[in-house]
């Protein structure tokens, strides 16, 4: 124990030395930059035990005030914020087009689809935020290696994703209203999968240039990148969905061999992404192990497709704050989740647990005061609130023609959901992250698609109870 460890990562003394000076054992530096891939600690779990290195690694958190912690989440929530608004706004405006009229199961299909973002897009997120903290995004040859590669990968997962999203609300809307006409089901299908592959590949690229240059500039990507894969894959997704859903419904009685040929064009397409993607060894073993949390939580959204198909006609203005109430709560856990999976990378063994940050703690040390990653918890708990509720007033006044409808019951009870949402979704985050390193596997591709999808299906029924409830209450929203 008063031998010294040479690992590549810098010189560490033995606990009793550190304590002997009084001091806290400091992060881990590395001399040089790591190569992709064996940037972490668990990719030196072959030579280095995990009870040989935890004596050594008391957790010491970045050096994040929680001002400037603050700011850096605010800044990019608001503009993100936009997004969430926009969504809303629209959803709000297709719900009356005859697409949608005709093909209720889109309805069904929209959660599914938007929380893609999650299941992939802010999973490739915190992957490079991940990669970029340890240092592996230094050099040019190795952002472009891991661009390329992450993008095969997450184009893969799309076409799978989609098409077993799109499969799914067909299957719902046959139990629910009978079979439905093929040319609809095509229509559906060539829908989500040409939505899927569009918005993933548009929001992957924003999202690597956002991480390298918040890299650079000495912001902390984590703090940043997954709000905004978040909330622009919200308007993003929908506006593709809409568009392409439209346009495909003028032609589906006479061309439906269209949908068709372009669903088989993009399965034609998937040995090639496969191919890239097994290059990268990074992005291998999230093809080969990844499939689970995507496809769980492809169900748990369309769960909330479900509640939203079926609430969309009884409440005035549920649309236009279901993707505002959904985004931005997954994008909260989406943050927490990061810097979780970062913090984990960067201090312990993939499989073990150190004493700073054990996984069962009560919801006042996760949330509050008690493990290290309650700071940024406090932070997006006070973020989030006055965030919706400034939201929530602009989606109204713009929706409503430059006139407000908000009542003092109905941001009383909006921003209750808000709380019970981001609070539960902030507690499973703790739980998810520290629950799969547990299991030997990495939260930043594992925890955060259960998240966004529970944020989803979470924010959905609790949406609907409070406008169950203000409707019980002789005041619904949009009655003056």
């Amino acid at each position: 124990m008063d031998t010294e460890l040479h690992l590549g990562y810098g010189v560490m003394g033995s606990s009793a030395e550190i304590l002997a000076e009084g001091g806290q054992a400091p992060p881990l530096q590395p001399k040089t930059p790591p190569s992709p891939g064996v940037g972490s600690l668990q990719s030196m779990s072959s030579t280095v035990t995990a009870t040989d290195l935890l004596p050594y690694q008391p957790y010491s958190p970045p050096k994040e005030t929680w001002y400037w912690l603050s700011l850096q989440v605010t800044v990019p929530f608001l503009i993100a914020g936009v997004g969430t608004i926009g969504a809303g706004l629209l959803l709000g405006t297709v719900e009356d087009w005859e697409v949608f009229k005709h093909i209720k199961a889109l309805f069904i299909l929209v959660p599914s689809l938007v929380g893609l973002k999650g299941n992939l897009d802010t999973c490739l997120a915190s992957r490079l935020c991940t990669q970029a903290n340890l240092g592996n995004l230094k050099t040019w040859k190795n952002c472009w290696k891991l661009f390329v590669s992450n993008i095969a990968l997450v184009q893969v997962q799309s076409i799978v994703a989609s098409l077993t999203a799109a499969a799914f609300a067909i299957t719902v809307s046959v139990f629910m209203d009978g079979l439905p006409d093929y040319r609809h089901a095509l229509l559906m299908a060539a829908s989500a999968v040409t939505t899927a592959t569009t918005a993933c590949f548009v929001l992957d690229s924003l999202m690597m240039a956002l991480i390298v240059a918040s890299h650079r500039l000495n912001i902390n990507p984590d703090n940043v990148v997954c709000l905004m894969a978040g909330s622009f894959g919200d308007i993003v997704s929908l506006s593709v969905l809409s568009t392409l859903s439209n346009a495909f419904f003028l032609i589906h009685e006479t061309m439906w061999w269209v949908f068709i040929l372009i669903i088989v064009g993009f399965l034609l397409m998937l040995p090639f992404w496969v191919w890239l993607a097994l290059r990268h060894k990074h992005t291998a073993v999230v093809l080969r192990q990844g499939w689970t949390p995507v496809l769980s939580a492809l169900f748990i959204s369309g769960l909330g497709g479900i509640v939203l198909d079926k609430v969309v006609g009884d409440f005035k203005g549920f649309v236009l704050f279901n993707p505002i109430v959904n985004g931005i709560g997954g994008n909260l856990a989406s943050v927490q989740a990061s810097r979780t999976a970062t913090m984990l990378h960067s201090t312990s063994v993939m499989g073990v647990l150190s004493d700073h940050s054990p996984m069962c703690v009560s919801p006042i040390k996760a949330l509050f005061y008690g493990v290290p990653s309650a700071k940024s918890a406090r932070v997006l708990i006070a973020v989030a609130l006055p965030g919706q509720a400034l939201f929530a007033v602009i989606a109204d006044y713009i929706h409503n023609g430059m006139h407000s409808t908000i009542t003092f019951e109905f941001m009383v009870a909006y921003l209750v959901v808000v709380l019970l949402q981001v609070m539960i979704i902030l507690y499973l985050t703790h739980l998810l992250a520290h629950f799969m390193w547990r299991r030997k596997l990495d939260p930043d591709n594992s925890t955060i698609p259960y998240l966004t999808a529970c944020a989803d299906l979470l924010g959905t029924i609790l949406l609907a109870c409070a406008f169950m409830l203000l409707k019980l209450n002789g005041t619904p929203y949009g009655e003056d």
